[in-house]
């Protein structure tokens, strides 16, 4: 008889963005106010992994400066050489400089899966795409090898050289659809 295997342990790095933005009521605003990644979390199953949650920032990522990425990249260094898989949820604005920050920091070839993933609406709304680039993103820093990626709209995309595409308001290669 064999033994299951330990839980895989991942770290969730939460630096908040769109993915965590929640509705103000007294104003009529999506800020980023408190997360919400506890309330995506406890709805899935997740068999087989322990979810270790690290708050970065809260910021949206249009308000990011250089140090942020720089913050980023270090939270991620450290928690790699303790977990077996990072997903870093960040705003998709400047996600692609995060990403690529990680490369120059971390490598190519990173220790651990680094999946930086986000969303175009808010978990909050009804139309959002929270959680599906969420649950992408837990099954994609499971399987696939160390390296720094996105995942998101049922692609996972590796650094370097991954944009946002403004116009299909998703990832892509850089000169990918031109």
């Amino acid at each position: 008889m064999t033994r299951p295997a330990a839980p895989r342990r991942i770290a969730i790095l939460s630096t908040g963005g769109t993915i965590e933005k929640t509705y103000n009521a007294s104003d009529g605003t999506l800020a980023n106010q408190r997360s919400v990644l506890e309330i995506m979390l406890a709805s899935l199953v997740l068999h087989g992994v322990t979810i270790d949650r690290y708050p970065v920032m809260n910021k949206d990522s249009l308000e990011m400066s250089d140090a942020d990425h720089e913050r980023i990249a270090q939270a991620a260094r450290e928690q790699s050489d303790v977990h077996d898989g990072i997903i870093i949820t960040h705003g998709t604005d400047r996600l692609q400089f995060t990403g690529e920050r990680l490369v120059e920091r971390l490598g190519q070839r990173p220790r651990v899966p680094i999946i930086l993933t986000g969303a175009m609406r808010p978990y909050e709304l009804r139309n959002t795409d929270a959680m599906q680039n969420l649950t992408e993103a837990l099954l994609a820093v499971q399987i696939v090898e160390p390296g720094v990626y996105v995942a998101m709209h049922n692609r996972v995309l590796r650094f370097p050289g991954v944009v946002k595409d403004p116009q299909r308001l998703t990832f892509c290669y850089e000169g990918e659809g031109e």
